[in-house]
């Protein structure tokens, strides 16, 4: 049933699901997905203004605001890949122009809301990016959403990343109170997951999906700050709320004045029969909006000397065998990682960090690391038949270094005029030149003097909601500086297109889905030990593209075989970070690495395509066995981990027309791997814990194909 009968209606879609746009002159649109919208369908878009809240109910919620229900349709344009409404609210000439687009052939739209103020200011604070209602009925749960729908989103621990977990939405504190019945709306309740700050991803991913008895709606949030995502019971419904910062959570507000216009944050979502095909078009997605670079295609392997090996305290004297090493096993990268710029190796800095945290920002190498000149370290990278690389943290400005007297005090964040100030550091605005132009000037410096093709960009702090510097709210300064942010690693990919740019924050503190766009490599976690590390490589392809994720891998001296292999093939599925001191390790030791190394090169191409799926669901922290698999179209690589445990053996279904088991890495190794065409599924055992093993599994091919 339409909102009034006779109300026209617009159909639009990718192909694998179809949105249905309720509209008509002078009335409200209405949206919904694979059905016609009824009474209770929300508004297209969410729209708070000052003095102007909710009109019909009341609470946390950010539906039914009294701006909302007065948008009254205007037009729209449409054809296969886009559709934009027009609506205008006529109290206060506020409009809207919302936004959908498809992405290419694949079952995933894209969509945000521009915001335009009238002839009047206009005080915004909220603005959706997407809401739907009748998300129960889509979802084949009508009525019984209570249990039969699960909502799954990710705890994003430091050093323990992407932790999903599904649990019905009555276990998530949704519950049907049963008042719809007596004609009231629902519970007023909500299930709310938000993101406050600088680090868009420090406590949860900004995606999630709700899972039903026929298929699952899944989607992500594009943005690199604040965020949030609201699911709530209304009329007996379910809707899905998606947005970027607002007033209540996030310090987020802004005035509009006369003719100005707001773009909120674009968000992504897709509709698919189970978890794994929701995923698999994400990452699609994910590929299609990515900025090109050749990085992503020929995934080379870095070797970058932190984690368990320099822990940020490199010298010539230290780092030259290591080069040397990294070469000896295949790398193509050698990335010098933190202190390379501070003569501070003593002491303690604070909070337990080194001496050099709170002095950071001048970016020129210590004379006493480097007696010959950082020139010697990366000719030696060079010579060696690696290209060199550097870490860097360029956001930020430590309390005690030159650069927080010499730039102006705008080029930083501040509240109420006072700079502010987070674990010894402080924030640049890159809404500021002077910010700007000191990062340009230290990337073309670095670059051009030492001949770099890899910057590791690191951000380890967290700024909070933001900056009042301008004439709106905290969160909106830092809106604007995080898509200042984007824009300068444009500019830098601009200036030096060979240029490899790694994301990091902390490890997986922005993995976000719109940093994920501008940077060809992404840092997923600072896990240092082996067997928690594979939890994580195994599970990251949820959010990260195997091509972006680098995975570290640290083999050192005292290790079985085993215990190599095991370190070694959580790397094999995603990007090698190579680390560990590798020059301590036996010869036969090395020429393990090499044989991984060695064998990855042989398929690595391969994931840029790759399709990951989860054979014995999504890894658990503790689980003992873990497993992942990419299929690459011809064929499925799969790696296995047994971490702990005293089961030797584990069943494994594996894709339907698989034709056999090759061994990838460890070539020869304890245990086997047999397949099982009557059961369709991979008998595998590995005789001790840990162990890991990286497997082919051909696709068999007809005749006539």
């Amino acid at each position: 049933m339409t909102e009034e009968t006779g109300t026209p209606i617009t159909s639009w879609g990718p192909g694998a699901f179809t949105l249905h746009l309720a509209h008509g002159a002078d009335r409200v649109p209405r949206l919904a997905v694979n059905a016609t919208p009824g009474r209770a369908a929300l508004p297209l878009v969410e729209v708070e203004l000052t003095g102007q809240g909710r009109s019909g109910t009341s609470g946390k919620r950010h539906v039914d605001g009294a701006v909302s229900r007065r948008l009254r349709y205007e037009g729209h344009d449409a054809d296969g890949e886009r559709l934009t409404v027009r609506t205008h609210d006529p109290e206060t000439g506020l409009r809207a122009a919302t936004h959908f687009r498809r992405t290419g052939a694949l079952p995933v739209v894209r969509t945000w809301t521009e915001l335009t103020a009238g002839d009047r200011a206009a005080e915004v604070e909220n603005v959706s990016s997407f809401v739907l209602s009748g998300v129960a009925a889509l979802l084949g749960a009508p009525g019984r959403w209570e249990q039969d729908v699960r909502l799954w989103t990710a705890d994003n621990p430091w050093s323990g990343e992407y932790r999903w977990q599904g649990v019905p939405l009555g276990a998530a504190g949704l519950l049907d109170t049963g008042m719809t019945r007596f004609g009231q709306t629902g519970s007023k309740n909500r299930v709310a997951r938000t993101s406050t700050g600088s680090w868009p991803s420090s406590e949860q991913l900004p995606m999630g999906w709700l899972e039903g008895p026929d298929t699952v709606l899944a989607w992500q949030i594009e943005h690199n700050g604040s965020w949030h995502t609201e699911i709530a019971d209304r009329f007996d419904e379910i809707y899905l709320l998606l947005s970027g910062p607002g007033r209540r959570e996030h310090q987020w507000s802004l005035r509009l004045a006369p003719g100005e216009s707001f773009t909120t944050v674009p968000v992504a979502f897709t509709l698919a029969p189970d978890r794994d095909a929701a995923l698999a078009a994400l990452t699609g997605h994910r590929r299609a909006v990515r900025r090109p670079h050749p990085d992503t295609t020929t995934l080379p392997v870095v070797f970058n000397d932190f984690m368990n090996c320099l822990m940020g305290d490199p010298t010539t004297e230290k780092l030259l065998p290591v080069v040397a090493a990294a070469a000896a096993a295949g790398c193509e990268y050698f990335c010098v990682d933190a202190g390379w710029y501070d003569d501070e190796r003593a002491g303690e800095g604070p909070g337990g960090v080194p001496g050099w945290w709170d002095a950071v920002g001048a970016w020129r190498p210590a004379p006493s690391r480097f007696p010959g000149g950082l020139a010697e370290v990366t000719d030696a990278i060079k010579a060696a038949g690696m290209v060199p690389g550097l870490w860097l943290e360029p956001e930020v400005v430590g309390v005690r270094s030159p650069l927080a007297s010499s730039l102006p005090d705008a080029a930083f964040f501040r509240r109420g005029g006072t700079r502010l100030t987070e674990w010894g550091r402080h924030q640049l605005d890159l809404r500021h030149p002077a910010a700007v132009a000191h990062l340009d000037d230290t990337v073309d410096r670095l670059v051009g003097e030492f001949g770099l093709g890899y910057l590791k960009l690191d951000y380890n702090i967290d700024i909070g909601a933001g900056t009042d510097s301008g004439p709106h709210g905290p969160g909106h300064g830092l809106l604007e500086h995080n898509r200042a942010y984007l824009r300068w690693l444009d500019s830098v990919h601009d200036r030096h297109p060979g240029l490899v740019l790694e994301g990091c924050a902390a490890g997986g503190m922005r993995i976000d889905h719109a940093t994920l766009a501008h940077v060809p490599v992404q840092s997923l976690s600072d896990q240092q030990d082996e067997l928690l590390i594979a939890a994580i490589a195994a599970a990251a392809p949820t959010a990260v593209p195997p091509e972006q994720g680098a995975v570290w891998a640290y083999p050192y001296a005292g290790q079985s075989d085993e215990e190599i292999a095991f370190t070694m093939v959580s790397a094999l599925l995603g990007r090698v970070h190579l680390s560990g001191r590798i020059d301590l390790l036996a010869p036969d030791q090395l020429a393990l690495v090499a044989e991984a190394i060695t064998a990855y090169g042989g398929y690595r191409r391969d994931l840029a395509r790759a399709l990951p799926s989860w054979p014995l669901g999504l890894p658990g922290w503790r689980d003992d066995w873990l497993a992942l698999a990419l299929d690459t179209g011809s064929e499925t690589l799969l790696a296995v981990w047994r971490r702990t445990g005293s089961d030797a053996v584990r069943e494994i279904p594996v894709p339907a027309g698989t034709s056999g088991v090759v061994p990838v890495f460890p070539r020869a190794a304890p245990g086997e791997a047999v397949l099982d065409p009557g059961t369709g599924r991979l008998r595998i055992t590995l005789p001790s814990a840990p162990s890991a093993r990286l497997l082919r599994l051909p696709r068999a091919v007809s005749p006539l194909s």
